[in-house]
């Protein structure tokens, strides 16, 4: 009779003890989504968008429900370094040079104190030139659409130098938002009919793209004049930006590939193959992010942002327990949601401050995109969201960074 009664307290003693330790389930919602930001402004903010009349699109998304879990709600919470206002990609895909850009602006600041406003559209003008370019030496295997990666700025910066925003906006008179998508349509096109033609002329396949470029772009610069001193694109790069661009890493963080060495990130934006990549252990990846936000350096992010965890209309990110616990969030829940899938390379954002709370980390993440928006113009939280570090534990796959901010982990890497 004694031992069962003692069995008896013991169990309920450790249900009671798994219950304290357990952390409240969360719950999602399916919540009505209007138009925001991108419908309301961005849309009717282009030329020849016909649909100015229609009434906003209703949806229903499923979608966490914030409900009693403690998120910041201010910019203001969090500890901030450098950075240029958010501006946006309007309708286009070019994320991945407008969080880069911001990134090495914020960077220029912290080496030079120098506050420069770069050109985002000089980039993506030659990258599209670059990409007709392994078009055409691939015979149509290489990728050719708006996406890309952070290193794709670096790599376009040797070959071009950039320049002010002030000198190419990329902006036709009366445009007041970007909007690629008849260009794309027409590069593709085009690029389809040499593939089908065999029309594999890399000289006349470049003037073409360029003369595409330029009639909804305009033509880029190849000369800028600062301080009344008149100097090229990449005179601009070494005299005025003065960075090195060789001190800047991509770091990635997946088992397919052994930890701590080079190798090649296989998402489609990185069209060109670069295997380039520092691939660490997710330890590391996560204490290289806070280590250098910490000590002042900004970090330019690439990742998931299509999640339940993912609420713009509250411009925050994180992963709720009805997904994965946050303590069960290692190295083969990352691999496994990258191998079906089901975590996908599709938005470039600029990691600019931290807040701590409760022992938690939470990122303040400065972004082109529409959604960031919806708390309307005016408001401090415009162009931004709060991601908790599970977010980033779990969805976003890469990032660059100097590589004085993770010294330490370079060390592990063979010559």
């Amino acid at each position: 009779m004694k031992k069962s009664i003692i069995f008896l307290f013991a169990v309920c003693l450790s249900v009671s003890l798994f219950a304290q330790n357990t952390p409240p389930r969360d719950k999602a919602i399916f919540k009505e989504y209007k138009a925001g930001y991108y419908q309301n402004s961005i849309l009717k903010g282009i030329e020849d968008y016909e649909s100015k009349d229609e009434p906003p699109k209703v949806t229903k998304k499923f979608k966490v429900d914030l409900t009693g879990i403690d998120v910041p709600t201010s910019v203001d919470q969090f500890t901030k370094f450098w950075y240029q206002p958010p501006i946006s990609q309007g309708n286009t895909g070019t994320c991945w040079c407008f969080s880069t850009v911001s990134f090495f602006e914020s960077e220029i600041y912290r080496l030079n104190k120098k506050e420069l406003k770069l050109s985002e559209m000089y980039t993506v003008y030659w990258e599209y030139v670059e990409k007709a370019k392994g078009f055409v030496s691939t015979k149509g295997a290489s990728l050719f659409d708006e996406g890309s990666e952070s290193n794709a700025v670096t790599k376009i910066w040797k070959l071009y130098g950039e320049v002010p925003e002030s000198d190419y906006n990329g902006l036709l008179a009366g445009q007041t938002f970007y909007n690629h998508e008849k260009m794309m349509n027409e590069m593709s096109t085009y690029l389809k009919s040499v593939k089908a033609n065999y029309a594999w002329n890399e000289e006349q396949v470049v003037a073409t793209i360029k003369s595409i470029l330029n009639s909804y772009m305009g033509v880029p610069p190849t000369k800028v004049t600062v301080g009344g001193k008149e100097m090229t694109p990449q005179e601009y790069l070494k005299n005025e930006m003065k960075l090195n661009l060789d001190d800047y890493v991509d770091v990635m963080s997946l088992m397919e590939n052994p930890y701590n060495t080079k190798c090649e990130y296989k998402v489609p934006d990185n069209w060109w193959h670069c295997a380039d990549y520092y691939n660490v252990s997710l330890d590391d990846y996560m204490s290289i992010i806070k280590n250098a936000i910490k000590n002042g350096y900004t970090v330019g992010l690439g990742g998931d942002v299509s999640e339940a965890g993912f609420e713009t209309n509250a411009q925050v990110a994180i992963i709720p327990t009805f997904d994965i616990p946050a303590n069960f969030i290692d190295e083969n829940a990352r691999q496994f949601r990258f191998s079906n899938e089901s975590t996908t390379d599709d938005h470039g954002i600029h990691l600019v401050g931290y807040y701590e709370k409760n022992g938690v980390t939470w990122f303040l993440i400065k972004d082109s995109g529409a959604g960031s928006r919806n708390a309307g113009v005016g408001s401090k939280n415009f162009g931004f969201y709060f991601f908790r570090e599970d977010y980033v534990k779990l969805k976003m796959m890469d990032f660059m960074v100097h590589k004085d901010a993770m010294k330490d982990v370079l060390k592990k890497f063979t010559k």
